[in-house]
């Protein structure tokens, strides 16, 4: 996936025609039914592009899992989103996520959000995947 994604970015693209299209690559991951970006200002991020259902608009640092990860810039895996302390439920329907901060120069500038219907879908591939993901975008910004 990875290698598709860096044929399809164009850094001389507006991030966010870029964001789009590679929201639409990781939506062909199995068993998913929401990916994609959510960008950071001010400790507070805010929905990018992403392919699903509608999404919360707008998460502070330190909220459900995005934020989360956001505040303690690390991935974190979800396996029953039922079962973390916090949860923003933007769709009933996810039971599993997995969120993989974008750093730059240390600082959150964004977040790959992937939500699943099924519990325990994300793992060590899947993470070790999104972090490379994560810091070949990281340039984009």
């Amino acid at each position: 996936m990875l290698k598709t994604i860096q044929c399809i970015v164009d850094p001389a693209l507006p991030l966010y025609s870029n964001l789009a299209n590679v929201s639409a690559v990781l939506n062909t991951m199995e068993k998913i039914n929401w990916c994609g970006f959510y960008l950071a200002r001010d400790r507070v991020l805010y929905v990018g592009p992403f392919q699903g259902e509608v999404a919360c608009a707008k998460i502070p640092f330190g909220k459900g899992v995005c934020g989360k990860a956001a505040e303690e810039k690390r991935t974190i895996l979800v396996p029953d989103v039922r079962l973390f302390a916090g949860h923003i439920a933007c769709s009933a329907r996810s039971r599993s996520e997995i969120v993989v901060p974008i750093l730059k120069g240390g600082e959150v500038v964004a977040e790959i959000d992937i939500d699943a219907p099924i519990l325990r879908r994300f793992g060590p591939p899947e993470q070790q995947m999104l972090e490379e993901i994560a810091s070949f975008l990281s340039e984009l910004f």
